[in-house]
C-alpha cells in the first residue's frame, strides 16, 4: 500500500462527515463521556499550532473512549464576541458580523483538515441570537437574585480616541492606539457579585480533580484572608476611617494612615485641609495613571500629607498623620490602610521618604536598616508584650478590639466583584432599561433576546459611551414596569460572558424554550474532562464556576461544579526556543505542515514532541521523523503473512497495549507514541506481521493518526470503521516475561548473563549460574547469593 496522505486524509474526512461518525447521542444507554476543550476566538489569523496541541489531548482521549464503547460528546464552537474583531472591523470598514462569519468558516475548515473528531452538529457561536438570548436570560436571573448592581468606578479613558481602555491598553499612562495621555474617568459600571460566591468557589475545589497548581492558582486569585476590621477615629470629626488588616496584633506599631486620593472624606472635609492645592495637584497626576501602574510595588513612593486631618490610633490613643497615596485604591477594601513601617517594607520606604516615626512591635530585625517581616516576640504593645505566637497574638488583639467596640473579626478577598460592561458595540446587549421613576428595570424574559442592532457606524461614541448610545431607535423605549418613556442600557457584556456557560449549550444547542433540556443535562453533566491553557485557569474558570454555582443554587442545573476534571497543555515554542510571534518570524502555520507532511504527521508530532504539560520548542527534523514512522507503519501492509505470532512478539504486543492504554489516560502521549515506535521496530525485526498484530497496532495508533489507520484497517478487510472498532485488551499473564536475563557475579563483579525461567527454583538458578561461570570460579566458594529475578553473586576466597 502506498502512503498517499493527501488522498487518504481527504477520503476519510469526507466519510466521517457524511456518516456522522462522531455524532453524540442524547440519553443513550451507553456510558457517557463529555470531553471539553476551550472554544477558540475566531481571529483573522486563523489557527496556530497551539490550537492543535490544546485540542489533541482530548481528541485522543475521546477517540479512545469511543473505541471503549462510550457515548462521547466532544463538541466545538466559537467565542466570537470581542474587541479584536471590532477594531479590525473599524479599521477595514467591514461589519463585525461579516468578519466573524468569515473567520468561523476559515477555522472550521482548518479544524476539519486536521481530522478532529468533533460533533459538528452541535457547533455554537456566542454572537448568534439563539445563543446570547440565554446569556441575557442568565444575567437577568442574577439581577433578579441581587447579584447584579451598578456603581461608579474609575476607568482609563483616552480623550483623543474617546474610548475607555483596559490596563493593558494604557501602559505608562499613554493610549496604546494614539499615544495620547490617558486620564482616569468616573463611569457607571455594572458589577456581578462574584465575591458572594468566594467561599463556595474555594470549597468546591475539594470536590474536583484538578492538578494542585491549578487549584492553588484559583485559591490565590480568590485570595481569602482572615483578620479584623478596625475603626480609626479622626481628631475633631465624627466620621471614622475603617481599615482591614490581617495583622491586628501590630496596631501599636501604626504610625500613619494612607487613604485613596479619591476618598470621599477629602471632599467632605476640604475646608479643614490647609493644603488642598497640593492635594488636587496630586489627584490630577493620579488620574493619569492606570490601576496597574498605581499598585506596582517597585516604584518611587509618592503622596501628600493631609494638613489638618489626623487620625487616632485606637489602641494607644496617639494622633497619627493621614496621607493620600496612589497605591491605595477606592476599589480595594475600604480605600484606607493602616501603616506599620517597622514591619512592612512599602510602609517603611514611605515612612523614610516622609519622615514618619517607625515603632518596632515585633522583635527580630534591625529597623534602622529595613522593615522586619518575620515572626518574633511582641514588644511595645501593652497587653500583647511577651506573646511570641502570631496566632495567639492576633486572637488576643481581636478579642480586645471587640471588647472595646472599636473593631471586629472579619474576612476579605483579593478577588473583586466582576466589572461586567464594556463601552463597545460587538457584544451582548445588557437587557436593562433605565427609568426615571422605577430605576433599573429588567427587560421582560419574553422579550429576549434583546437584539444587537445592525449599525453601519459602530465606532466608539463621545465621552467613552458605547456606539449604541448614538442609536435613538435602540436607546429610547418604554419602561416595562410603568410604561413611561425610558432609556435602554447601551453598554455591552464582556467577552467572558458567553464562555461562562457555553459548555451547557453544547448539550442542547438548538433549544428555543430553555438554555438546556433538563433530561439531556442530567445525562451529560458534569463535563468529565476539560483541557485548556494555564492562562484561563483563573478568570475564565472562576467566572464559569461562579455562574454554574449560581444556576445550581436556583435549581437550574443538576451539579454544583461544571467540570469534574481539568488539565492544561504547555506552550509550543518557536524553533529558536522563544515564544512564537509574527514579529520574530518563528510562527508555524499548522496547515503548512498538513500540506507538506499530512495531518497524521502533525497530530503525531505535537503529542510526541515532549511532556504534554511542558513548553517545548518546535523541531522540523522531529516532524520528518514522525512522517518516517508513519511511512514504516504503512510498510507493514507489504509484510503480512499468516504465520504463528512468535511468543516474544505476542508478549510485547500485550505489554504495548497495556502501556499505551495507561499512558493515554495519564496524558503521557509522548511515551505512548515511543512505545508504539519500539513495538514497530520489533515487528520489523521479526520479518513479518500477522493481520492480528497489525490490526492491534493500528487500533492503538488510531487516536493519534486516524486517517492512515482507517485506510490500513479497511485494507485488512474490516467493514466497520476503526474509529468505532473495539479498543484492544491485554492479557495480564502475557505481559509478564516467561524468561528473564539476570547478571551473574563473582565477588560483586559481573562475569556473565544467565537466561532463566521467571519461576525457576533457586537451586536450579544457582546450579546453572556456576555452570555458566565454569573455570572463572578459581577459589573456594564461601557464599552463594540469589536475589530472585535480579542477580546471582558467588562469593569466593
Amino acid at each position: 500500500m502506498k502512503y498517499n496522505f493527501k488522498k487518504i486524509e481527504s477520503k476519510w474526512q469526507e466519510r466521517w462527515e457524511a456518516e456522522k461518525v462522531f455524532r453524540a447521542e442524547d440519553c443513550s444507554d451507553k456510558p457517557k463521556f463529555y470531553g471539553l476543550v476551550e472554544f477558540p476566538y475566531p481571529s483573522g489569523a486563523g489557527m496556530h499550532v497551539g490550537h492543535i496541541k490544546a485540542y489533541s489531548s482530548l481528541e485522543v482521549i475521546s477517540r479512545k473512549r469511543r473505541m471503549e464503547g462510550y457515548n462521547v460528546l466532544f463538541p466545538i464552537g466559537f467565542d466570537a464576541y470581542g474587541l479584536p474583531t471590532e477594531n479590525y472591523a473599524i479599521k477595514t470598514k467591514t461589519h463585525p458580523r461579516v468578519i466573524t462569519d468569515q473567520n468561523i468558516e476559515r477555522f472550521s475548515t482548518q479544524l476539519k483538515r486536521v481530522g478532529f473528531s468533533f460533533d459538528w452538529d452541535r457547533v455554537i457561536d456566542t454572537t448568534e441570537e439563539k445563543f446570547y438570548k440565554w446569556t441575557q436570560w442568565i444575567f437577568l436571573k442574577m439581577f433578579e437574585n441581587g447579584l447584579v448592581y451598578r456603581d461608579k468606578a474609575w476607568v482609563n479613558y483616552c480623550p483623543s480616541c474617546k474610548v475607555v481602555l483596559s490596563n493593558e491598553d494604557s501602559q505608562g499612562g499613554k493610549c496604546d492606539i494614539c499615544h495620547s495621555d490617558v486620564v482616569q474617568k468616573a463611569k457607571d459600571v455594572w458589577y456581578l457579585r462574584i465575591t458572594e460566591y468566594a467561599d463556595k468557589l474555594l470549597q468546591g475545589l475539594d470536590d474536583v480533580d484538578y492538578p494542585e497548581n491549578i487549584k492553588q492558582q484559583q485559591v490565590n486569585w480568590i485570595g481569602k484572608s482572615t483578620g479584623a476590621f478596625v475603626d480609626f477615629e479622626i481628631d475633631g470629626i465624627e466620621d471614622k476611617l475603617q481599615i482591614y488588616t490581617t495583622r491586628p496584633d501590630t496596631l501599636f506599631g501604626v504610625t500613619f494612615m494612607v487613604i485613596a486620593p479619591e476618598h470621599p472624606l477629602i471632599d467632605k472635609y476640604k475646608e479643614r485641609i490647609h493644603n488642598m492645592d497640593a492635594v488636587e495637584a496630586y489627584r490630577t497626576e493620579c488620574n493619569k495613571k492606570t490601576e496597574f501602574e498605581r499598585t506596582q510595588l517597585v516604584k518611587d513612593k509618592t503622596g501628600v500629607k493631609l494638613d489638618g486631618i489626623e487620625a487616632i490610633n485606637p489602641l494607644n490613643g496617639k494622633k497619627i498623620p493621614v496621607f493620600i497615596a496612589d497605591y491605595v485604591m477606592m476599589g480595594y477594601g475600604t480605600g484606607a490602610i493602616m501603616a506599620v513601617p517597622a514591619h512592612d517594607q512599602r510602609d517603611y520606604d514611605f515612612a523614610k521618604a516622609f519622615g514618619v516615626e517607625i515603632v518596632e512591635v515585633i522583635k527580630g530585625g534591625n529597623i534602622e536598616e529595613c522593615a522586619y517581616t518575620g515572626d518574633g516576640e511582641m514588644v511595645n504593645s501593652d497587653f500583647l508584650n511577651g506573646y511570641n505566637n502570631k496566632k495567639d497574638s492576633i486572637a488576643k488583639a481581636i478579642s480586645e478590639l471587640e471588647s472595646r467596640g472599636i473593631g471586629k473579626a472579619g474576612v476579605q478577598f483579593k478577588m473583586k466583584d466582576w466589572a461586567f460592561n464594556r463601552q463597545r458595540y460587538w457584544g451582548e446587549p445588557i437587557p436593562i432599561v433605565h427609568c426615571e421613576y422605577c430605576g433599573d428595570v429588567a427587560v421582560p424574559y419574553e422579550e429576549l433576546p434583546l437584539r444587537l442592532p445592525n449599525m453601519e457606524d459602530f465606532e466608539p461614541g463621545q465621552g467613552g459611551e458605547s456606539p449604541l448610545a448614538k442609536l435613538d431607535s435602540f436607546v429610547n423605549c418604554k419602561c416595562p414596569k410603568c410604561g413611561r418613556p425610558a432609556k435602554r442600557e447601551t453598554d455591552t457584556m464582556p467577552q467572558w460572558a458567553g464562555s461562562s456557560w457555553y459548555y451547557l449549550r453544547y448539550i442542547d444547542p438548538s433549544n428555543e424554550e430553555a438554555f438546556v433540556d433538563r433530561k439531556k443535562m442530567e445525562y451529560w453533566m458534569p463535563v468529565d474532562w476539560y483541557n485548556g491553557g494555564m492562562e484561563h485557569v483563573t478568570r475564565h474558570m472562576i467566572y464559569s464556576r461562579f455562574w454554574h454555582h449560581f444556576l445550581y443554587d436556583i435549581g437550574e442545573v443538576n451539579t454544583p461544579e461544571p467540570y469534574a476534571k481539568r488539565s492544561a497543555q504547555g506552550l509550543i515554542l518557536g524553533p529558536d526556543g522563544d515564544k512564537m510571534s509574527k514579529s520574530k518570524g518563528n510562527v508555524i502555520d499548522p496547515l503548512d505542515i498538513v500540506d507538506e507532511y499530512g495531518a497524521d504527521t502533525l497530530r503525531t508530532y505535537v503529542l510526541f514532541m515532549g511532556d504534554y504539560g511542558a513548553a517545548t520548542p518546535w523541531s522540523d527534523s522531529s516532524v520528518k521523523g514522525c512522517k518516517r514512522f508513519l511511512e514504516r507503519v504503512v510498510g507493514l501492509t507489504e509484510m503480512i503473512e499468516e504465520k504463528e505470532i512468535p511468543a516474544s512478539l505476542e508478549s510485547s504486543m500485550h505489554k504495548t497495549i497495556k502501556k499505551v492504554s495507561n499512558d493515554i489516560e495519564n496524558m503521557k502521549f509522548n511515551t505512548a507514541i515511543a512505545t508504539l515506535m519500539a513495538f514497530l521496530n520489533e515487528i520489523y525485526a521479526t520479518g513479518y506481521v500477522t493481520k492480528e498484530v497489525l490490526g492491534t497496532f493500528v487500533r492503538l495508533l488510531c487516536p493519534f493518526a486516524p486517517h492512515v489507520c482507517e485506510e490500513i484497517w479497511e485494507m485488512l478487510g474490516n467493514t466497520k470503521m476503526i474509529s468505532v472498532s473495539e479498543w484492544p485488551k491485554y492479557d495480564e499473564e502475557k505481559t509478564i516475561d516467561k524468561t528473564i536475563e539476570i547478571p551473574v557475579q563473582i565477588n560483586g563483579k559481573t562475569k556473565a548473563v544467565l537466561s532463566i525461567a521467571a519461576d525457576e527454583a533457586k537451586e536450579s538458578v544457582l546450579a546453572r549460574a556456576k555452570e555458566v561461570l565454569g573455570n572463572r570460579i578459581t577459589g573456594t566458594i564461601v557464599k552463594e547469593i540469589y536475589v530472585p529475578k535480579k542477580i546471582v553473586n558467588i562469593v569466593q576466597k
